[in-house]
Parts: structure tokens; C-alpha cells; sequence
């Protein structure tokens, strides 16, 4: 049986990694055109990320998914504590982000090698944390969940409208993603 919750789960994860990779292309393309990057175009991508995956996303994983599942898969309460301090750090990593990249910004050249490696640690962090949740725990889940839970997991992540993923973007956040898509590369804008 298919469950809202997993394709949301799974979609808010593509639109996650192609967004990562989008802000990867964006400085490898300044770096090898010797240019600085668009700095407002990586200031949307990198909201982005702080206002629907970390917000949004991630909590309902650490409120709702996580608690379920170490009530049935005890084998599997390390990984999950794993994974919600990954939740817990993802708000102060956006931060620190968002500093560098000001940093690099302000004070230009000597600060781009600090900013575009803590991009990559980062990128390469979060890709690897979607995988441990996509391969051990939404097949946990699918295995040890009643209708019950499903019920209120598929209500629950049915509410997030990730632009995205499909979902018409509200009046609040239709600038910032039109900055992002006709700016940014591909796969995620048109830039």
C-alpha cells in the first residue's frame, strides 16, 4: 500500500539533494569562471533550506516517525538518535553557513576556500543522513507501522506544500522561489 507520508518524505528529499546540488554547480561554476558567486541567488537557496526541510521536514521525522519506530525496532534507537541530532544540529550548521558565506561576501577571496568546504562537508553530510533515513528507517517503518500510524503520518506530512515538490508556493514564499528557479542551475532552476 502506498502512504502519503512516504512519497512526501521521499519527494521533499529529491527536491532537498537537487537543491544541494544546485548550490555545488553554483560555486564550481564561479570557481572555474574565476568569479564570485551570486550571492543572493546562494542567500535564497541556503532559506530555502532553514524554512521547509529543517522546519518542517525534520521535525515531523523527530516528532512523529522516530518516536513510532523506537516503540517497535529497538535495533534501530541508536541510528534514529543519530539522525535526530543531526535534526537538532541542522539549524546552527544553516547558521554557520550563512556566517561564512557573509564573511566570504564582505571580505572576499581569502574566505572562499573556508566557505565552499563547509558547503561540501555539509552537502556530503545531509546526503548521507537522507540515505540512513530512505534505507533503514522508511523500510522499518513500512514493516512495523499499523493504518493507525500511517493515518496520522500521511496527515501529518500531507500539510507540508514544499514549492518544490510540486506545491503551488504561497503569496509569503513566491519570490523566493522564483529567485531560485529562474537563478539557480540545474536540477533545481533554470539558471
Amino acid at each position: 500500500m502506498r502512504h502519503t507520508s512516504l512519497t512526501v518524505i521521499r519527494d521533499e528529499h529529491q527536491a532537498l539533494a537537487a537543491m544541494l546540488r544546485s548550490l555545488s554547480m553554483l560555486l564550481e561554476k564561479a570557481r572555474r569562471d574565476g568569479t564570485a558567486p551570486p550571492f543572493d541567488v546562494l542567500r535564497a537557496m541556503m532559506f530555502y533550506v532553514d524554512e521547509f526541510p529543517e522546519r518542517l521536514h525534520h521535525t515531523k521525522e523527530s516528532e512523529l516517525l522516530f518516536p513510532k519506530l523506537r516503540a517497535r525496532c529497538p535495533e534501530l534507537v541508536a541510528t534514529m538518535d543519530r539522525l535526530d541530532q543531526d535534526h537538532g544540529r541542522g539549524e546552527a550548521a544553516i547558521r554557520e553557513l550563512e556566517h561564512l558565506m557573509l564573511a566570504y561576501e564582505v571580505m572576499g577571496e581569502p574566505r572562499r576556500k573556508v566557505f565552499e568546504d563547509a558547503v561540501e562537508r555539509y552537502i556530503d553530510s545531509y546526503l548521507k543522513h537522507m540515505h540512513i533515513e530512505e534505507a533503514e528507517i522508511l523500510p522499518a517503518a513500512r514493516a512495523h507501522f499499523s493504518e493507525a500510524d500511517w493515518d496520522e503520518l500521511d496527515a501529518a506530512f500531507a500539510a507540508n506544500r514544499d514549492p518544490l515538490t510540486g506545491h503551488e508556493a504561497s503569496d509569503e514564499y513566491r519570490p523566493l522561489f522564483q529567485k531560485i528557479l529562474m537563478s539557480a542551475p540545474a536540477p533545481i532552476g533554470l539558471g
